[in-house]
């Protein structure tokens, strides 16, 4: 299930992200919280299963056509679950019809859940 990040949840969220290569520096991942924080434009979802959030994915609303995952990040032991793929389609369908952008560290998945 998917959910929208709130401030109570932000060291699980920095957990997940933590799992991305350039958030692992302490100093760049509170960075990128205060961006999630204090930006409407960025937007953070945790995703949960059962009772423990698995998975994060991390979107900039760049206008009103256009959105980029800048984060995408779900627990090595939950890989291979379809779950970064569910994430991704649930927030395609939250921007309705604004199209989904990739940086070059999100780019590698995102061309797999266009395939």
């Amino acid at each position: 299930m998917l959910t929208r990040y709130k401030r109570p949840n932000e060291k699980i969220a920095m957990g997940l992200l933590s799992f991305m290569p350039k958030e692992r520096d302490f100093k760049h991942l509170k960075k990128t919280m205060e961006l999630y924080n204090e930006h409407a434009d960025w937007r953070l979802f945790l995703w949960k299963s059962g009772d423990s959030y698995v998975g994060a994915i991390g979107i900039h609303i760049e206008d009103a056509e256009n959105f980029t995952v800048q984060h995408i990040t779900v627990i090595p032991s939950f890989r291979g679950e379809g779950i970064g793929h569910m994430m991704v389609a649930r927030v395609e369908k939250l921007m309705d019809n604004r199209k989904a952008l990739a940086t070059e560290e999100t780019k590698p998945f995102m061309m797999k859940c266009k395939v």
